[in-house]
């Protein structure tokens, strides 16, 4: 999601459509490489039958319907936040009574964001699934090459995250095109053998689910948890809507790939009807043995380089956006653009996904042994979305509770359905993208919450400007020449970091700028409305500077914007920016507790430098110590 995706769209339909199709639709289009190889894993006890083939058909048919077309693209994605979607822009629009509490954090912004640390779960499976899936189609060309599955998987991967730091504005122009390859291959494949069988139409039809379901019982449950790698997708439809908007989303699902995935589909289907032991790997079965195979091979491989770059970019973005909302600690982001600001790279999220991903493919060796871990967490995601949905019909757009209420129970139907059938994977591999899920879950709540501990004790240290002042005449305080910046949180008051400066040097520069940059629960801060400065007497400017929670504060620029209209030109050379670097005691007595002041105390000094973070001048920063214990 970028602040380019906003003036993107005014480009046409048809463009922007043909860029959503490596963006948007890269997970979800590369589902058919194992999703009904999946389900009809021997494991399930479901044989190939005509019977059950149409029953599964089915099945996939209506996931993909009410999942993608009716929950997201009908009604989720009308919960914009100026242009931009996914599940931190949808709590902006909770009330901000429901999403702000006095320890930080209340149960649905806690809700929110678990939903958010369980995408960076499914973000490790993604790149290894679709890849190793693709690269699999060896073993089909030539068997004997089964052996160099995992290191061809392992080099691609570790070329796709080496390549992250030079940005994908270049590579990005190829995304569309080979999509429209992808995604035409795919439903040329489906048609040949559909034309061969043309009554597989027919499991369009839910009485073919319904039967399936009487006549497996159980199993079912079980196979749920496979066809549910269908629309394991669907969410970045609703995350990535700020680089497209709504309409050509719309478009490239409905003019292609939703038919062209039905296709392949239903192709695959027809072929087991009539090859039950191509079972083992459908897709791949569908062209011919030889040099067919080894171009499918490489498309593939492509297609889900693609898939994997797209979501690489997104956990990118949920970072910065978790770290401008107060949720993740600062981190080093660069921007590999100077067209496109959006474009952005964060190497410890890199390496992290990079470092993960590879050592599933090593440990795991097969798609089929990684479906098992995939879907609990974005499925997980996928409920805790309907559910906030729900909040803002009923809260923020005053729906009544009888038009809001069947909405939650449908889409809960669905969300509940499979993240159940999901959980039943949890012993083969699920737990992996919980644990990680869980881990980043208490890495946030605890920095929300020292963060917000940390604030009001700083707040509670400092002074109205006429104590200060008052201080400062009874300590003879001197004022010298320049200008001096205070970074706060607390705009109301005088810093403790400037009180603490003043009792040590007992000198004060003759004009001081109380600088608080705030992050509002909006994507960009349109023009004029970005900062504010007040003249409070003696020498004292309050300074408010608005970012949106997808933009990098660059303060200096705005700094300097907001004097020179405000009639104060700022010199660089004669000003000095002042910041405070806490060190926490972490015992017993704080508020916090020990234990999580101590994780809190780790996160704080691994955090991202202020001074880069904010674009500062790093020759002309200060900064001075203070221990509190939280």
């Amino acid at each position: 999601m970028t602040p380019a995706g906003a003036h993107a769209r005014h480009a046409a339909p048809g463009a922007l459509a043909l860029g959503a199709l490596g963006v948007v639709f890269g997970d979800i289009g590369t589902s058919p490489l194992y999703a009904l190889k999946e389900c009809v894993h021997p494991h399930h006890g479901v044989e190939p039958t005509a019977a059950n083939i149409y029953g599964l058909l089915s099945l996939i048919f209506w996931a993909l319907t009410m999942v993608v077309a009716v929950k997201y693209l009908t009604f989720v994605m009308r919960a914009d936040n100026r242009g931009e979607g996914g599940i931190l822009a949808l709590l902006a629009l909770v009330p901000e009574r429901m999403r702000k509490g006095k320890s930080g954090i209340t149960a649905i912004a806690a809700l929110v964001v678990f939903g958010a640390a369980l995408l960076y779960g499914d973000g490790i499976i993604t790149p290894a699934i679709s890849v190793l899936s693709a690269v699999e189609g060896i073993e089909v060309a030539t068997p004997t090459l089964a052996r160099f599955v995992v290191p061809i998987t392992c080099g691609i991967l570790v070329a796709l995250f080496v390549v992250q730091r030079r940005g994908t504005g270049g590579i990005g122009k190829v995304f569309g095109p080979i999509m429209i390859l992808w995604f035409a291959t795919i439903g040329a494949m489906g048609v040949r053998f559909i034309a061969r069988d043309p009554a597989i139409l027919l499991a369009v039809s839910p009485l073919y689910a319904v039967r399936f379901c009487l006549a497996h019982g159980g199993y079912t449950f079980l196979v749920l948890g496979s066809v549910v790698l269908v629309v394991t997708g669907g969410e970045a439809l609703y995350a990535d809507m700020g680089h497209f908007g709504r309409g050509p989303i719309r478009l490239a699902w409905y003019a292609l790939v939703m038919p062209t995935l039905l296709l392949n589909y239903f192709g695959q289907g027809a072929l087991l009807i009539v090859d039950p032991a191509a079972r083992d790997n459908p897709f791949f079965a569908m062209v011919p043995s030889g040099a067919m195979t080894w171009a499918l091979v490489a498309l593939s491989s492509a297609a889900t380089v693609i898939a994997s770059q797209a979501l690489i970019s997104g956990a990118f973005s949920l970072t910065h956006q978790a770290v401008q909302l107060g949720y993740l600690p600062r981190v080093n982001v660069r921007h590999t653009s100077r067209q496109t600001e959006g474009q952005i790279y964060v190497p410890a999220v890199n390496w992290a996904l990079a470092i993960s991903c590879i050592a599933l493919v090593i440990v795991f060796r097969e798609s089929s042994r990684l479906a098992a871990a995939y879907g609990i967490a974005v499925t997980g995601t996928m409920g805790i979305t309907s559910y906030v949905y729900f909040v803002v019909l009923r809260k923020s757009w005053q729906w009544p509770l009888w038009k809001a209420l069947p909405l939650l129970v449908l889409f809960l139907s669905w969300d509940l359905l499979f993240f159940g059938s999901s959980a039943l994977k949890f012993v083969d591999g699920g737990y992996v993208p919980i644990l990680v899920g869980l881990l980043l879950f208490t890495i946030m709540i605890v920095w929300r919450r020292g963060r917000t501990v940390l604030v009001r004790r700083l707040s509670a240290a400092a002074e109205a400007k006429d104590a200060l002042l008052a201080r400062l005449q009874r300590m003879q305080t001197a004022r010298v020449q320049g200008t001096a910046v205070f970074l706060t949180s607390e705009p109301g008051r005088i810093p403790a970091v400037l009180v603490h400066y003043v009792e040590h040097t007992r000198a004060l520069q003759e004009r001081v700028l109380l600088l608080s940059v705030v992050t509002s629960h909006v994507p960009h801060v349109p023009l004029g409305e970005e900062s504010a400065v007040e003249n409070l007497g003696d020498g004292f400017f309050r300074v408010v500077v608005h970012a949106g929670f997808m933009e990098q504060p660059q303060v200096t620029e705005r700094l300097r914007d907001a004097l020179e209209r405000a009639g104060l030109p700022l010199d660089l050379a004669t000003t000095s920016f002042f910041l405070a670097r806490e060190t926490f005691l972490a015992t017993y007595r704080g508020e916090m507790g020990r234990l999580t002041e101590s994780l809190f105390s780790f996160l704080y000094k691994n955090a991202g430098s202020a001074t880069i973070y904010f674009g500062l001048p790093p020759d002309r920063v200060v900064e001075i110590g203070m221990q509190l214990d939280l």
